[in-house]
């Protein structure tokens, strides 16, 4: 399955959709993770990890319901929270929460925005409506668009 040829079929696109589901698990336990394990988080680190939770949170039920909707089955976020955790040091710090949150971000706004692409490059009739489909994901992609500008304003801040 690639992003680089248009999305053909109701399995295909359920995949893809999974695999949103899984970045966006692996982006809200990795900012859940650095609040955990970080006694003192400096200036507005904190919130930038909260509203990266909220995000991710919000954009995997999103995801989710185009999933039932295509009627197929998610990935649990309790599935893939240890194998995140597993990855984590207790004493990170600013520099390395920072970019690993602008990662995350980036890397989630990277694949929506191909898989925007690979729809619309399609010609293939899907189990859900495809103007709610790409407004759903162009929502979610400007969202994650706002929040690498959000990690990226805080670490020019930091220069």
């Amino acid at each position: 399955m690639s992003l680089r040829q248009p999305v053909s079929s109701d399995h295909q696109l359920a995949r893809l959709l999974q695999i949103g589901v899984v970045l966006q698990e692996v982006v809200e336990a990795r900012a859940r993770k650095h609040l955990e394990s970080t006694d003192d988080l400096e200036g507005d680190l904190e919130p930038l990890l909260e509203a990266a939770v909220e995000r991710a949170n919000s954009h995997r039920e999103r995801l989710e319901t185009l999933i039932e909707d295509l009627e197929a089955d998610s990935v649990a976020y309790e599935d893939i929270e240890p194998l995140v955790e597993a990855q984590y040091q207790a004493d990170q710090d600013f520099d390395d929460i920072i970019y690993d949150q602008l990662c995350n971000a980036e890397t989630a706004y990277k694949f929506l925005d191909d898989l925007v692409g690979a729809i619309e490059e399609s010609d293939a009739s899907f189990g859900v409506d495809r103007q709610h489909l790409r407004t759903v994901l162009e929502e979610l992609r400007e969202a994650e668009a706002n929040g690498v500008e959000a990690v990226t304003d805080l670490m020019e801040e930091r220069e």
